[in-house]
C-alpha cells in the first residue's frame, strides 16, 4: 500500500507538492467565549482581510514530500517546525516546497507559498533522533525577550500543567476549539491517504494525520489554563510537532502535559512558548509540540488601562 498518490514536481534544488486550497474548519471556533481569528468578523476588526486558515493543516501538504524523501519513517520519527511568515485564507491556493536533501541527510529547509510568492511559513522538516537543531529550537535562542508583560504578566517560564487525558475517536467532534471530528476533516484533508484509514497500513490502526495531532493535543487545553490574562485573540505564531514513537492513533487513550518554555514579546503581541508531551500507555513519551500562542494585544480591551497602571 502507497501512503500517498500525490504528483510530486522535482528540481534541481527542491521538490514540490501540487497547488492546493485547503478548508477552512474553524469558522465556528470560541475561545474564551468569544470568536476566534478564524472568525471572519473577528479578523476583520483585526486588521485581517477574513478568517485565517489554521496554520497546521498546512503542515499535511509535506507530509508526501517528507515520505518520499524518508518513506515510513516519517510516520514513527518525522517532524515539522515551522515559522509562521504570513496568514492564508479560504479559496487561496498554496503549494509546499522541500529542500532536496544530501544522501543520508535527516533534516531539509521547508516552505510554503501562495501563487503571488508570499510566504505562509518557513521551517524544517526532519527525521530520526532529534540531535539536529530544528528551525524553532534556533527560533528559541533568537527571541526577543517579553518587556512589560499585560497579558501574560502572571505567567512565568517554567510553570507546568497537570496531565489530562486525550483521545480522538473518529467521529468524536473536539469541542468549542476544533468544532469538527476527524472524519470530517479527512474529507476535505488536502492529501488523503489510506493511512488514514487504518485497515492495510503497517501499523494496522488508523493514523491521525499530522495536522490533526495539534487537535488532540489542544483539545483540553482550556481545561487546565495557565493564567493568561483575557478574553484576547489569540494566533498561532510557531509550531513544531515532532513524533518520538509514532505514529498516533484514533481511538487510543494519551495524556498531554504542557510547560511553559519562553515568552517573547513584538510590538502588536505577547507570546507565550508551551511544549506540550504526549505520553502513552506505561508514562511512556510519543510525541511533543512546541507552541507559540501570540496574543494580539489590539484584542484585550482593558490593555493599555492595565499597562498605564503597571508601567507608568
Amino acid at each position: 500500500m502507497k501512503a500517498f498518490d500525490t504528483i510530486i514536481a522535482e528540481s534541481a534544488e527542491a521538490i514540490a507538492g501540487p497547488w492546493r486550497r485547503p478548508r477552512q474548519m474553524l469558522h465556528a471556533q470560541v475561545y474564551d467565549s468569544h470568536a476566534s481569528i478564524h472568525d471572519d468578523a473577528t479578523a476583520q476588526k483585526l486588521g485581517f482581510q477574513g478568517g485565517t486558515i489554521e496554520g497546521p493543516t498546512h503542515f499535511s501538504q509535506f507530509a508526501p514530500l517528507c515520505v518520499s524523501v524518508w518513506g515510513n519513517a516519517w510516520f514513527e520519527t518525522g517532524c515539522i517546525s515551522a515559522h509562521y511568515r504570513n496568514p492564508s485564507f479560504e479559496g487561496e491556493e498554496v503549494q509546499a516546497v522541500m529542500a532536496k536533501p544530501a544522501s543520508g541527510e535527516t533534516q531539509c529547509a521547508i516552505q510554503m507559498v501562495k501563487r503571488d510568492g508570499t510566504e505562509v511559513l518557513r521551517g524544517t522538516a526532519s527525521v530520526g533522533d532529534g540531535k539536529l537543531p530544528t528551525a524553532l529550537d534556533q527560533r528559541l535562542t533568537e527571541l526577543k525577550p517579553l518587556a512589560d508583560p499585560v497579558i501574560l504578566r502572571d505567567i512565568k517560564v517554567g510553570m507546568k500543567t497537570k496531565r489530562q487525558a486525550v483521545r480522538m475517536d473518529v467521529d468524536r467532534n473536539m469541542g468549542d476549539l476544533y468544532p469538527f471530528s476527524l472524519a470530517e476533516k479527512l474529507k476535505v484533508i488536502t492529501e488523503p491517504s489510506p493511512f488514514y484509514a487504518g485497515a492495510g497500513n503497517p501499523w494496522g490502526h488508523q493514523i491521525i494525520p499530522i495536522e490533526m495531532l495539534s487537535v488532540l493535543f489542544q483539545y483540553k487545553a482550556r481545561e487546565d489554563r495557565l493564567p493568561v490574562r483575557g478574553p484576547a485573540v489569540g494566533l498561532f505564531a510557531d509550531q513544531e510537532i515532532r513524533l518520538l514513537r509514532g505514529p498516533l492513533f484514533a481511538g487510543e487513550d494519551y495524556q498531554t502535559e504542557r510547560e511553559v518554555v519562553a515568552l517573547s514579546g513584538s510590538r502588536r503581541t505577547e507570546s507565550l512558548w508551551v511544549r506540550t508531551t504526549v505520553f502513552a500507555s506505561g508514562n511512556l513519551p510519543v510525541a511533543t509540540m512546541l507552541l507559540n500562542l501570540a496574543s494580539i494585544k489590539d484584542s484585550y480591551s482593558p490593555y493599555q488601562k492595565e499597562h498605564s497602571e503597571l508601567y507608568a
